[in-house]
């Protein structure tokens, strides 16, 4: 069946990556983006396409945004604010990026007549979790960063939409995303650092945090494997391997694939910032019991996002 998937962020490091997909599985597709983060040359493959069409907006503009929605029958909506490390110096940004721009996309599916939604949430929602791995159902503690905060609103309202005006939902909460197109994260930091001075690292924290990751195109893989098997009226799945690594194993995997071998520098303590988890691992069994099963390890995730980043040193460049 031939959908047309409309898709916020489309330009970004995941959005642009499921638009090729979605492509060239003979899909239309419709991305919305303002490039205040997203990349054209993401985009420059599909924009060959006649199946695809880019429009350029913002999604706290609701009447360019309920325009830019017709015709469309299932929305991914990717685009937020990710910026979780400098959240407390601009608060308001998590509000309007990730909880308004949730609510204007959720108001123009509903005007629009669209009640499919796959919507890109995150494991920070959970907090200092008390159950590692931690389950979709874990109670939810209090909130430690405005982002998470946010995207449990952004939650809240996908849900009741769901209750109120019939739509679908499909929630992903995910772990770190690594692989090509990354542009935001430690992968990142390290690397621009090591490619600066290869002999010294500052490293946030003490190196010892433990996080978890997952390969873009095995992230993809599980949206698909949710959205065509879950047919639940609200349907949550934590995204991840089914396993961490620490801070300082990801170091050694970047440092290594450089040739470099850092002196570090830790900042102290056992976090690198405020809302920053010492300890993310979240349960997978919801998802896997799908048939989905990453194809990659945390390591190769690494590795593949280090040789993404030597390939493509603009991207250092077009923050």
């Amino acid at each position: 069946m031939v959908r047309h998937f409309i898709i916020t962020g489309c330009a970004g490091f995941i959005g642009s990556s499921l638009v090729d997909r979605l492509l060239a599985q003979g899909h239309r597709v419709t991305g919305i983006d303002n490039f205040s983060t997203g990349q054209r040359r993401f985009l420059e493959g599909a924009l060959k396409s006649t199946s695809f069409c880019l429009i350029e907006g913002d999604l706290l503009d609701l009447p360019s945004l309920t325009k830019a929605f017709a015709g469309g029958d299932t929305v991914f909506h990717f685009a937020a604010n990710a910026d979780v490390r400098f959240g407390t110096e601009h608060p308001r940004k998590d509000l309007e990026q990730n909880t308004i721009a949730t609510f204007n996309v959720l108001e123009a599916m509903r005007s629009n007549g669209i009640k499919r939604i796959g919507f890109s949430s995150t494991g920070s929602v959970y907090g200092e979790a008390a159950m590692i791995p931690t389950p979709e159902d874990a109670p939810f503690p209090v909130q430690t960063s405005l982002y998470g905060a946010s995207k449990l609103a952004g939650e809240g309202l996908i849900a009741a939409y769901c209750e109120g005006f019939g739509f679908q939902s499909w929630i992903f909460r995910f772990v770190s995303i690594l692989g090509e197109r990354y542009t935001h994260g430690h992968v990142y930091d390290f690397y621009k650092q090591l490619k600066a001075d290869p002999t010294q690292l500052r490293v946030l924290g003490n190196g010892k945090q433990r996080k978890s990751y997952l390969y873009i195109q095995d992230c993809l893989d599980a949206m698909q494997v949710a959205v065509e098997k879950a047919n639940g009226k609200v349907n949550i799945f934590n995204l991840g391997v089914d396993g961490y690594c620490e801070v300082n194993d990801s170091i050694g995997w970047i440092s290594q694939a450089l040739g470099a071998k850092p002196q570090m520098k830790y900042t102290g303590g056992d976090r690198g910032w405020i809302g920053d988890n010492p300890f993310i691992f979240l349960d997978t069994r919801g998802i896997r019991s799908l048939g989905w099963e990453p194809k990659h390890s945390i390591r190769e995730g690494v590795v593949k996002t280090v040789e993404f980043l030597k390939a493509n040193e603009w991207v250092m460049g077009a923050r």
